[in-house]
């Protein structure tokens, strides 16, 4: 058992793996719940430092403020499944979160807001509205039909150079509202032609590898 822990520490942080020295903040812990039940599912070890030094879980208020973060701080609850390990004497809690049945799960954001949330790499970003219209509209995408016009072919010519794109920039662009500017990328998402990542400065929309500059 103690190889399997030290094993997912080796591999770091990552998509599907999240350290956590300790839980203060059962509200937190729940946007890591979100993003991972959000987008491939995932594992939290309780009780690991970030640089992947073991800490130990400190008391069992934790195992509770995990509990609570998944049934009152998410919403729908979040199924966890939690197995404790024993390292050299100190305890962690694994914490396996399965991709949910129903998206978005959300979780409140630090102004007590209902909030979805999912995983890049190794970070938690907050779907914006194009995001959540693709995760409704995901299930009924069969036979979308996208009609390329004026503002479908601005787009693609602006992202076939490399270029990325955020909604503000593309409703600048094409000189249109919001609303049609979000569903624009997301039929775009949908139809598997752009895909979106996030940073620091927000959530920007780019063409998908596999079309790079050919489309």
């Amino acid at each position: 058992m103690g190889r399997y822990i030290h094993n997912l520490i080796s591999g770091g942080e990552g998509l599907n793996l999240d350290f956590k020295y300790c839980i203060s903040d059962p509200q937190k812990i729940a946007r890591t719940l979100s993003a991972f039940s959000n987008t491939a599912g995932g594992k939290l070890l309780i009780g690991v430092r970030d640089n992947g030094s073991i800490a130990g879980v400190r008391s069992d208020e934790e195992y509770y403020m995990i509990d609570a973060a998944a049934t009152l701080h998410c919403d729908p609850e979040v199924s966890i499944r939690t197995r404790n390990h024993t390292i050299n004497g100190k305890n962690i809690l694994e914490v396996e979160v399965p991709k949910s049945d129903v998206i978005p799960v959300k979780a409140k954001d630090e102004h007590g807001r209902w909030k979805a949330y999912f995983r890049q790499n190794d970070q938690n970003f907050m779907a914006d509205r194009v995001i959540l219209q693709v995760w409704r509209r995901s299930g009924k995408a069969r036979g979308l039909l996208l009609r390329f016009e004026e503002n479908e072919n601005m787009l693609l010519n602006h992202l076939r150079g490399g270029e990325k794109i955020s909604v503000t920039e593309f409703r600048n662009l094409a000189g249109i509202n919001f609303r049609r500017a979000e569903k624009i990328l997301c039929d775009f998402i949908l139809c598997g032609l752009i895909a979106y990542e996030a940073n620091e400065r927000g959530i920007f929309y780019r063409l998908c590898d596999e079309f790079g500059t050919g489309i």
